[in-house]
């Protein structure tokens, strides 16, 4: 039995399933280190997040409900993708117009990933998947 046979029948059911217990639970997990990021850091580490470390476990957090959309049935990378870039480019253009936590390469970080949420709304949006100008089912 090939790699290919094996994908097939009960063990494709089971991979779903876990897949989707994966991703619930990477996609809470963020959704706590962007909610509450002290907290997740006090009870997974021991210790609360302070400083520099609150903004850094908040991307994370956006990281892995990315993830969990990513791995969620039916649904693509592309759709973590953008996902993670459309957050990621809200939450740094959050944190330079406030101006707490600002580096020289904050600016251009918000830019690449503006650029970058643009990049991938048009690929989703031209994606088979989602009725773009490339599905050709219709024909």
């Amino acid at each position: 039995m090939n790699l290919i046979q094996s994908a097939k029948g009960p063990e494709t059911e089971a991979m779903k399933k876990v897949l989707l217990l994966a991703a619930v639970s990477e996609a809470a997990t963020g959704l706590a280190l962007l909610i509450v990021p002290s907290l997740v850091g006090r009870l997974l580490l021991g210790q609360e997040l302070a400083g520099v470390a609150i903004p850094v476990a908040r991307v994370l957090g956006i990281a892995l409900i990315a993830l969990g959309i990513a791995c969620w049935p039916g649904l693509t990378a592309l759709c973590g993708m953008l996902t993670y870039s459309v957050l990621a480019t809200l939450y740094l253009l959050c944190l330079a117009i406030r101006g707490n936590w600002v580096g020289p390469l904050l600016w251009p970080a918000v830019a690449l990933h503006a650029v970058l949420t643009i990049l991938l709304a048009r690929a989703w949006l031209m994606s088979p998947k989602t009725g773009g100008r490339n599905n050709h089912a219709g024909e």
